[in-house]
């Protein structure tokens, strides 16, 4: 879990943005979380990397110590909020990792800002689309959720998947009345989404030019067709992580940083 001391923020107009940060180095790595997660659920990516890079791990608006219910909830919204960082901690260029719908905000920030990024990784992420079919099951996920859980073996029951998911997600739980509660609005997390669906960025992904990493799980949650169209472009390497699902990085924690150390300088 990642200790009060490593935790810093900065605002962006009304919306204050939390970030966790650990280590030191010449090649900081920026982690971005996916939908509904928070910056715990790279607690041991940070460990594992901070003894030899700077390691910076956003809660984007909407989730965790962040702003809860944003006005703006658009993909730009969120694209500037992590230019934002970049420049905070001083230009660039990193390596930029997101998983889920962070790395579909990664893959934006790269093609639009290629001199703040110098490798990308995108975990279990894809060019978006799918619209209202896509988004409605998720929808029911979220709405499914308690206002809270009375413990973490509660919630772990709840959520199931494999048990270091589950115990990651338990840590991004805060502490109310009434026992461990979701840090995010579900009502925001569907429009965060939306965002997302309504279309495929082929545009966007055909301008990012930095060398760039599709991590993805054996059982994938991206569509087959989706990633066979973005492996045709030449910077782009392919890891798939055996015995994993979306949140891969939390079902296979080793093989998860094995893959990463392997592509970082």
């Amino acid at each position: 879990m990642i200790g009060p001391a490593a935790w810093r923020s900065f605002s962006r107009g009304p919306v204050r943005l939390a970030y966790a940060e650990a280590g030191a180095g010449d090649h900081p790595v920026v982690l971005l979380h996916g939908l509904a997660g928070t910056a715990q659920e790279w607690s041991a990516t940070m460990r594992a990397l901070s003894g030899s890079h700077r390691v910076v791990a956003l809660e984007q608006r909407g989730h965790g110590h962040s702003t809860r219910m944003p006005q703006d909830v658009t993909r730009a919204a969120h694209v500037e909020d992590v230019v934002a960082l970049i420049e905070r901690l001083g230009g660039g260029p990193v390596t930029l990792v997101g998983q889920s719908t962070g790395g579909h905000t990664a893959m934006l920030v790269a093609a639009e800002n290629p001199d703040l990024v110098s490798r990308l990784v995108m975990v279990e992420a894809g060019v978006g689309g799918g619209g209202d079919a896509a988004l409605a099951p998720v929808e029911r996920w979220l709405r499914s959720w308690p206002e809270s859980f009375p413990d973490r073996d509660a919630f772990i029951d709840f959520f199931g998947g494999s048990p270091g998911a589950g115990d990651a997600w338990a840590d991004g739980l805060q502490f109310d009345a009434g026992g461990l509660a979701p840090c995010w609005d579900a009502d925001v997390l569907v429009e965060t989404l939306r965002a997302v669906l309504v279309l495929p960025r082929w545009r966007a992904w055909e301008s990012v030019s930095v060398p760039t990493y599709l991590v993805v799980a054996e059982r994938s949650a991206i569509p087959s067709e989706q990633v066979e169209r973005m492996l045709r472009r030449e910077q782009v390497e392919h890891v798939t992580i055996s015995g994993a699902g979306h949140d891969l990085h939390l079902d296979q924690p080793r093989a998860w940083l094995e893959t990463l150390n392997g592509l970082l300088p």
